[in-house]
């Protein structure tokens, strides 16, 4: 008869505790197939509990297939086709740790939303009235490309603000950019080349990889992307970031941009990724016009995000593409859902179409420029600014910072962390570091607060310089 001590259950039920014991000794082999387990009137008496009990473990047994029941003769253990060996402990490391986010006095490598630039109070009031409302589309199934009522909003942003004139049916709403490259390289085929910037943003130059598609660096010249180094690549569609280029913060010019254009026209198949990173923060003069406002043979598909304007945390970016591309998402991957939840779409529409996108915008340059100034206030107060350059800093969150350190990039950069300074090199964004220079340092200035610039000003000098 089987035997076990309900006084080791804990907090289980009865039932659930029963069960697992009778599991076990399958599992361990202490129960062998075939073999019949006591009646369940029986067993109840035995081990002092009611029938439905040990009916309800039996059942769930019965479920999980560990048990066969044969009319008029009862319960049977069923032969499992493998042992299963039961680990008497986790072993010691199964996978590698998660790394722990370390705390920095000073990072200047990550971009971060401040708390207080962040609108809270609106956003929530935003969230409130879309509950509120109870909108039979927040529960429908998504469509592949977003809620229309987001898709609108955006349309009509880019044309009030951007001088772009798109439909909502051109574009794609995702959970951010990288899940966007990912798109594309379905979309226009896993044997296009795609042609990226040298230095650059490493990681679409990884997300492009791990999605299959091949991919070659093509380097800068005093004008951007370098058209003769693009001829020799191959390449099929050129990823640029015309406006705002990271991590060099240059601006290309709109001579390089039509010779761009006419180089996607001159073949079918050829296309050009515009990636509108960090446009909406120019600090001087008006907003560069996109590349897609003057496209007019429909070889542009542009790409931004709400992870700088709002916060990285809302995972909420956006892909327009031309008329001919967008019907051919239709034909081949309208089966798709999109990723964003259909309660945040609905929050950002209703923040953008109510205007405080706009006025969000606009303090929120104001407070940055605030912070870039002091950000270079204390650098040229401290002994870094006898002799160090500070480049493009009038767009973008960052501006480098030339100091023609003795030491190389790597010591550099370890020398600030022993001072608590989180840094990047410009030879970091190269593919070939050498070519970068020494010394060159980016500085992401968001998320330093101005209570910590001169004193992190001063220990970035002392990384710097002997």
């Amino acid at each position: 008869m089987l035997t076990y001590s309900l006084d080791r259950r804990g907090k289980l039920p009865v039932y659930e505790f029963l069960y697992k014991s009778i599991r076990e000794d399958i599992l361990s082999g202490k129960l062998k197939a075939g073999e019949r387990l006591p009646p369940k009137r029986g067993l109840a008496e035995h081990l002092g509990v009611s029938v439905m009990t040990v009916e309800n473990a039996y059942a769930q047994l019965l479920l999980e297939g560990y048990l066969r029941s044969e009319q008029r003769r009862g319960y049977f253990v069923c032969a499992l086709e493998q042992p299963v060996q039961r680990p008497s402990a986790f072993p010691e490391q199964p996978f590698e740790p998660e790394k722990e986010r370390k705390e920095w006095f000073a990072d200047l490598k990550t971009n971060r939303t401040p708390q207080e630039q962040f609108p809270f109070s609106v956003w929530a009031k935003l969230m409130r009235e879309v509950l509120t409302e109870r909108d039979p589309g927040l529960l429908a199934p998504m469509p592949g490309r977003g809620l229309f009522q987001l898709r609108q909003a955006i349309a009509e942003y880019l044309d009030r603000f951007r001088g772009m004139a798109v439909s909502p049916e051109q574009i794609l709403i995702g959970a951010g950019t990288e899940f966007l490259y990912g798109l594309l390289v379905q979309l226009l085929g896993r044997e296009t080349v795609f042609a990226v910037e040298d230095p650059g943003y490493s990681r679409i130059f990884q997300v492009y990889r791990a999605n299959g598609a091949r991919c070659v660096p093509v380097p800068l010249d005093d004008q951007g992307f370098s058209m003769e180094a693009l001829w020799k690549s191959g390449a099929e569609v050129a990823h640029v970031s015309p406006s705002h280029h990271f991590p060099t913060g240059a601006v290309m010019p709109v001579s390089r941009r039509r010779e761009l254009l006419s180089w996607a026209e001159e073949q079918p198949g050829r296309y050009l990724i515009e990636d509108d990173y960090d446009s909406e923060f120019r600090f001087s003069g008006k907003p560069v016009p996109t590349m897609q406002s003057i496209d007019r043979a429909e070889r542009v598909l542009y790409v931004n995000t709400f992870s700088k304007t709002l916060t990285p945390a809302i995972r909420i970016s956006y892909l327009v593409l031309p008329p001919e591309l967008s019907r051919r998402f239709s034909r081949r991957m309208g089966f798709l859902s999109c990723t964003v939840p259909s309660f945040e779409q609905m929050t950002l529409a209703k923040f953008i179409a109510g205007g405080y996108f706009e006025s969000h915008l606009a303090r929120t340059r104001h407070f940055y420029r605030r912070r870039r100034d002091a950000m270079i206030k204390a650098i040229l107060k401290s002994p870094l600014g006898k002799s160090c350059q500070i480049r493009e800093a009038d767009a973008g969150l960052h501006f480098l910072l030339e100091t023609h350190s003795p030491f190389s990039d790597e010591e550099l950069t370890r020398r600030a962390a022993d001072r608590g300074i989180h840094l990047s090199c410009l030879s970091e964004y190269y593919s070939r570091p050498a070519e970068a220079g020494s010394g060159c340092i980016v500085v992401n200035y968001s998320g330093i607060s101005p209570e910590r610039m001169e004193e992190t000003a001063h220990r970035l000098a002392e990384a710097v310089y002997d």
